[in-house]
């Protein structure tokens, strides 16, 4: 089983609620190092309707925003990704890369 805590961190260090309600985020799903979820289509800036923020060694993240697509086969093409981003730059990137603001 999964520890959370790191999943249940990141989600604090974007906003928490306040992050769902401004972005729609939904299907969180939160392993021992990361936190994936998705956001609605269309909504996001370049077809981007996922994002995985996994934390690495260096006690950074890694920020990948990814556009899933569905139809026979699940086919994923990775956006953007962005190492060694800092916990307290985790709005600020997620706002440049998607055009979604986390918060009024």
């Amino acid at each position: 089983m999964a520890d959370l805590q790191i999943a249940q961190t990141i989600l604090a260090q974007l906003g928490g609620r306040r992050f769902i309600t401004m972005t729609g985020a939904g299907d969180f799903i939160g392993g021992d190092n990361f936190l994936m979820f998705s956001l609605p289509a269309g909504f996001a800036k370049e077809g981007i309707n996922k994002i995985r923020i996994t934390l690495d060694w260096t006690d950074t993240y890694i920020f990948e925003a990814l556009k899933v697509y569905r139809g026979p086969e699940l086919k994923s093409e990775s956006i953007e990704k962005l190492d060694y981003v800092y916990a307290d730059d985790l709005e600020e990137i997620f706002t440049r890369v998607t055009g979604l603001d986390t918060h009024l």
